[in-house]
């Protein structure tokens, strides 16, 4: 099985929780959590609610376009049009693949510890948003 998923806009990364002394309690920043309801709603309204059966094994492949900034010459832009110039900026692909993972538990799997492979990679658009596909891992046990 294999499910397919856009989440419109520039990609976000998780951030670090807030630690509030007085109660000892962790906050999650706001805009993680708005971040965080958004994958889950696309994901519920583009692949109709499917869940990955407990145990699977997932292999996640994340593709993150970001904004061309303004500032950039014209040669540069074209070249982050062909994917030639790619971001080396943040959010970093770990934390872009953490709130995508962390979003989805319960939701399209029971824990994102079921994701054993997993590949981001972060190019430039005129259309910024993330891309994401989720399948599940074909194993054949006399393959070593």
């Amino acid at each position: 099985m294999l499910v397919k998923f856009t989440v419109l806009g520039e990609p976000k990364g998780k951030g670090r929780p807030r630690f509030i002394p007085q109660t000892g309690r962790a906050i999650t920043p706001k805009d993680t959590a708005n971040y965080e309801t958004l994958v889950r709603m696309e994901y519920m309204a583009q692949c109709q609610g499917f869940k990955f059966p407990d145990g699977t094994m997932l292999d996640m492949r994340i593709l993150a376009f970001y904004s061309i900034p303004k500032s950039a010459s014209k040669k540069n832009k074209e070249l982050m049009k062909k994917q030639l110039l790619r971001p080396t900026k943040k959010p970093d692909m770990d934390n872009v693949v953490k709130i995508i993972a962390d979003s989805l538990n319960q939701v399209a799997y029971r824990d994102d510890t079921q994701i054993v492979d997993c590949q981001c990679r972060k190019f430039y658009s005129d259309n910024p948003r993330v891309e994401v596909i989720i399948q599940e891992v074909k194993t054949d046990v006399n393959k070593q």
